[in-house]
């Protein structure tokens, strides 16, 4: 029997009833899965608060990307910034959010950064990013603080709640991943709405310096409970798997992962990279849609309501498209899903110029619903994947890695999309990135969990 390495967090009397009650199962593959310890054993009370804390905190963290578009034209008056500088403050702002989570997946599971620690530096490296945003006129030093820190600090929030959540369900992970993935999508709405109605050169100091504190306080809040399982922690009352067929159930579409892989063994695998091309093709495009999406609706002459409605709806199905897809998943498998949303999310930019031709406002909520919900059901879905193909005990790093793509993404998303509609429209943009999507989707075709045969005899 191991050592347990969350045992220096209990009581002599709790670390003793724990080591007497698990034991480590072996299967044919060489996986080995820790049983007999209940979650209530390890925290003292329930797992769901590994669902419902890291949820809020992804709530909270979700004003930076999902609302920012709605306070760009603000920001441009206040600060005396061109389009093209609030675009690029966004880029690097999503280039480090993504390009910190395998990093951060390296430290902790080197056991030199803990959970609870990542979020406490990322709550504080998130207020700096607002101030910045409220404080600083020079836009070098606004990309520095609220694109750098602030994406800093955004990312170690991320990637900590994904990884908090994935480790804890590890037999049903799809629907509960893309729960907590959805907080950072709709937790913005209020904001974009703030920032569409009640955000102006008069009052954004006081808008942005509360806002930034209400980032510290929710993420403080919840980072004081969290706490990872043991590596291998299996729930005790779930059987474990087959070694042939995966389980039933989820594990049936999804089976768990062969072995545990190293970030160097996923990558020879080939499927890795694969994963890390796919999402820098459809979060590039879902950055885009982002990005864009509010200002062209302005271009075509709908209102300032149905501007501000359209990112709403975007940001509300991105949301609660996640929960659903991540459930469809355990259903459907994880792969048959991916690919289905990948193509809506493609389908959904040529809606969105069809509606702009017909100038017709609810055609264009009906495709930015579509487009919201092709733009983040992917992210639960990779998530999920990762440890389904590589195992939980490395899948801060695994899928650190993974989620890496998507600091390629923010460069052309929005930065060099924003040179792509000076130079072709939004018309020509909209439609190469259908093309992109539609091409990502192709590659998420050739994905295959390593190690395990394609039918059983």
């Amino acid at each position: 029997m191991t050592a347990d390495p969350t045992a220096a967090d209990r009581s002599p009397a709790a670390r003793g009833a724990a080591d007497r009650s698990y034991r480590e199962v072996t299967d044919a593959h060489g996986r080995v899965y820790r049983v007999g310890e209940t979650d209530r054993d390890i925290l003292g009370h329930s797992r769901k608060s590994m669902v419902y804390l890291p949820w809020l905190a992804m709530m909270a963290i979700s004003v930076f990307e999902y609302a920012y578009g709605s306070a760009e034209d603000t920001l441009s008056h206040a600060h005396g910034w061109s389009q093209s500088n609030t675009f690029w403050i966004l880029s690097v702002w999503v280039f480090f959010q993504a390009g910190i989570a395998f990093p951060a997946g390296w430290l902790r599971e080197k056991g030199l950064l803990t959970a609870r620690r990542a979020m406490y530096a990322g709550s504080g490296m998130c207020l700096l990013g607002f101030l910045s945003l409220s404080h600083l006129d020079n836009v070098l030093l606004a990309v520095l603080g609220f694109g750098v820190v602030g994406g800093l600090g955004a990312g170690l929030v991320y990637a900590t709640c994904i990884n908090m959540v994935g480790k804890w369900f590890p037999e049903r992970r799809g629907a509960r991943t893309g729960f907590v993935n959805g907080g950072f999508a709709y937790g913005s709405l209020p904001f974009i709405f703030i920032f569409n109605y009640g955000f102006d050169t008069a009052n954004y100091h006081r808008v942005l310096d509360l806002i930034g504190c209400y980032i510290l306080i929710v993420v403080l809040g919840c980072a004081f409970f969290f706490k990872d399982p043991p590596k291998n922690w299996w729930p005790a009352e779930v059987a474990v798997p087959s070694s042939t067929d995966g389980g039933t159930g989820s594990l049936a579409k999804n089976p768990p992962a062969v072995r545990q892989y190293t970030p160097r063994e996923a990558i020879r695998t080939g499927m890795l990279p694969l994963m890390w091309i796919s999402v820098v093709m459809t979060a590039g495009v879902s950055i885009f849609g982002i990005s864009f999406q509010v200002d062209f609706a302005r271009e075509i002459g709908f209102g300032p309501l149905v501007a501000a409605s359209s990112m709403g709806v975007m940001a509300v199905v991105n949301g609660v498209g996640r929960g659903v897809v991540g459930w469809l998943s355990d259903k459907w498998g994880r792969k048959s899903t991916l690919v289905f949303v990948i193509v809506v999310l493609g389908l959904a930019q040529f809606g969105v110029i069809w509606a702009g031709d017909l100038k017709s406002e609810w055609l264009f909520l009906f495709f930015a619903f579509l487009s919201g919900f092709g733009g983040g059901a992917f992210y639960p879905l990779f998530a999920a994947l990762t440890p389904d193909y590589f195992g939980e005990n490395y899948n801060a790093t695994n899928y650190g890695l993974v989620y890496s793509g998507k600091l390629i993404s923010g460069l052309f998303g929005g930065g060099l999309g924003s040179m792509v509609v000076a130079a072709w429209g939004y018309n020509g943009a909209y439609a190469l990135a259908g093309c992109v999507s539609m091409a990502a989707a192709a590659l998420a075709l050739l994905l295959r969990q390593p190690g395990r045969r394609r039918a059983v005899a």
